[in-house]
């Protein structure tokens, strides 16, 4: 299920023309504004750090004002070369514009996720990008 939720946002991305399932509900992915987040643990292996970065994360996703599309992920052991399965957790979200990808920046529910889990991760890498026509 993971790996077919990769492969359609990643089709999504390209053609800006599917829509997915996010939390329940059917949401139109919104190409205009990606945020792809990889969440590296310091103890990934740790079940109370996974179960307090989760918690911490779903509920911010469950109180963001701004991100449209939400998907939290974990690799799916896909061993090829061009595969880095080394993440913890992923974090994709879609944005109507870099505008409001910039007030989920600021929100509460934001910055609260960051003062509850910063502790838990080691490193994160974003990958932002906008779509193309």
């Amino acid at each position: 299920m993971i790996k077919f939720l990769k492969l359609l946002i990643i089709f999504t991305i390209l053609t800006g023309s599917a829509t997915v399932k996010a939390q329940d509900e059917i949401v139109d992915f919104d190409k205009n504004f990606t945020h792809v987040v990889y969440f590296y643990l310091n103890n990934p292996d740790d079940p109370e750090d996974r179960t307090a970065f989760e918690t911490s994360l779903k509920k911010l996703m469950n109180n963001t004002l701004y991100a449209k599309t939400k998907f939290i992920g974990i690799p799916a052991e896909t061993p090829r070369d061009v595969v880095d399965n080394t993440y913890t957790y992923s974090l994709i979200l879609t944005f109507s514009s870099k505008e409001m990808q910039d007030k989920y920046q600021e929100e509460p529910s934001h910055l609260l996720f960051i003062k509850e889990s910063a502790h838990l991760w080691n490193k994160v890498i974003v990958y932002d990008s906008v779509g193309i026509d």
